[in-house]
């Protein structure tokens, strides 16, 4: 169900009402509205909500996902700029990982960059690897460490401490990985 929530603004690419995209989460224990890049609204709707309910709450939040909509339409990139990163990521973070992997004798099967927008990476037990292509934009010690941390779970499918010590191994200022992400990841977006 898309209700209809007045957006009146002068700037053209928001001119457009945001269609407001429904989702059921068994697993969600409130309502959540998060603007999606493209403008669009996401309400979350928690184990035991109604639509009902989600309308209301998407109407309560008007203002909020006002707001927010101009600062995400605002801040993204133009598409030639986003479209070179990926082209730039394409070349160069494949060809790093493998010999990354092959130094340290494993074997990934595929590689494939993505526009993740709430991981750096991915490894699946398989043995393909899914990387954000925001990766470039990275200080390459940053990066290096995402890498190695998605190549850890070929040997070790989890976060456990066994995992922590073999990122640890080879990646002795993970840490300081971490805090970038966390501080700095941001931004990328």
């Amino acid at each position: 169900m898309q209700p209809s929530l007045p957006f009146d603004t002068p700037a053209p690419e928001l001119q457009a009402a945001p269609r407001v995209h429904f989702v059921r989460m068994k697993r969600a224990r409130r309502y959540v509205m998060r603007v999606r890049p493209d403008g669009d609204l996401r309400v979350t709707i928690p184990r035991g909500g109604s639509m009902r309910e989600a309308v209301k709450f998407a109407e309560r939040h008007l203002e909020w996902a006002h707001r927010q909509r101009s600062k995400v339409l605002a801040a993204r990139r133009p598409a030639p700029v986003e479209k070179a990163l990926r082209a730039q990521a394409a070349r160069e973070l494949p060809p790093q990982l493998h010999a990354l992997a092959a130094l340290h004798g494993l074997d990934v099967r595929r590689v494939s960059i993505r526009n993740q927008r709430s991981r750096w990476g991915s490894c699946s037990t398989s043995g393909v690897i899914a990387l954000n292509f925001r990766l470039v934009q990275m200080p390459p010690w940053v990066s290096d460490y995402v890498l190695l941390h998605e190549l850890m779970h070929l040997r070790q499918q989890n976060h456990s401490r066994r995992y922590w010590r073999l990122v640890e191994q080879l990646c002795p200022d993970f840490r300081a990985a971490e805090k970038w992400l966390r501080a700095d990841g941001k931004t990328l977006f």
